[in-house]
């Protein structure tokens, strides 16, 4: 019974007011803590009422009770501890990993996976507000890790901007290359690359988004950064247009350049509605296979 009377408590607004100014002054402390420090002081709860409370407010981990504090600080992550602040990282790396099915479990291979975190988040922000426009802090704070996390993988922005386009050219590299492997027609291994090339503009990862946007510029001059892996990207394009049965007269790399171009066209002015990313791309490779005249 005694048990019962003090979790009735938790509709007590000066109970529910002190147990929620302790999650932001003491968020480290646990729910049988709280409640033993607030049955000291007369206020009567128990660990599960103190639950109750935390719940009701989204403060039931320790996590999000230091999500809170820096929140409430215009310090930030500078008004933890050391201790809280690694938790925290810990803990907000932990739920990226698992909304994105990455992985459910922090163990031994986590510094992979937070690579991959860092990358995503730069790739969000170099797409939404440029790359002159982004810093390493934001990028950090995007990927819910400490500066000093980002900077052990990566050792400054100009790193991290080629990493995350090597890694976006690889995977994009990888897809196209699955996509023409089931055909044995050169139009229609053409065709699927075609398809995998304007579709990445426009889904998958951050990564693979920015890298799609990225073929649609040739001036920009961070891009003589990554020169190599978009060359070898387009020598794929190459090989597919060498294989092609055309006319003798036909100028390959000028139809090369044309087809990309085309393609890379499309993020410029693209939107939902009357066709979709695969579509135009098969309808690109039919008016270059076929023609438009009647």
């Amino acid at each position: 019974m005694t048990h019962l009377s003090k979790s009735t408590n938790t509709h007590d607004p000066k109970i529910e007011q002190a147990i929620v100014q302790l999650a932001h002054d003491n968020p480290m402390l646990g729910q049988a803590a709280v409640a033993e420090r607030l049955q000291q002081s007369g206020l009567k709860i128990s660990a599960s009422g103190v639950r109750y409370i935390w719940k009701k407010h989204g403060l039931e981990t320790a996590v999000k009770r230091l999500q809170a504090l820096t929140a409430k600080h215009e310090e930030g992550l500078d008004a933890l501890k050391e201790n809280e602040r690694r938790l925290l990282e810990r803990g907000l790396v932990t739920h990226q990993l698992s909304q994105a099915g990455l992985y459910t479990e922090l163990g031994e291979d986590v510094p992979l996976e937070r690579r991959q975190i860092i990358l995503n988040a730069a790739a969000e922000l170099f797409s939404e507000q440029g790359y002159n426009r982004t810093s390493m802090r934001e990028i950090a704070s995007k990927a819910g890790l400490l500066p000093g996390s980002v900077y052990h993988h990566f050792t400054s922005k100009e790193e991290l901007f080629i990493a995350v386009h090597k890694e976006g050219f690889r995977a994009v590299m990888a897809k196209v290359q699955a996509a023409i492997s089931k055909h044995t027609d050169p139009w229609e291994s053409l065709r699927s690359a075609c398809e995998m090339h304007v579709n990445q503009m426009f889904s998958g990862t951050p990564v693979d988004r920015l890298t799609g946007h990225s073929l649609a510029f040739t001036h920009n001059e961070l891009l003589s950064l990554i020169k190599p892996e978009r060359d070898a990207y387009e020598k794929v394009f190459k090989d597919l247009i060498a294989a092609l049965p055309l006319a003798p007269h036909v100028d390959r790399s000028l139809l090369r350049l044309t087809l990309l171009g085309a393609m890379n066209w499309v993020f410029i002015w693209y939107k939902e509605g009357k066709r979709s990313t695969i579509e135009i791309a098969d309808a690109i490779v039919e008016m270059i296979r076929k023609g438009v005249e009647s």
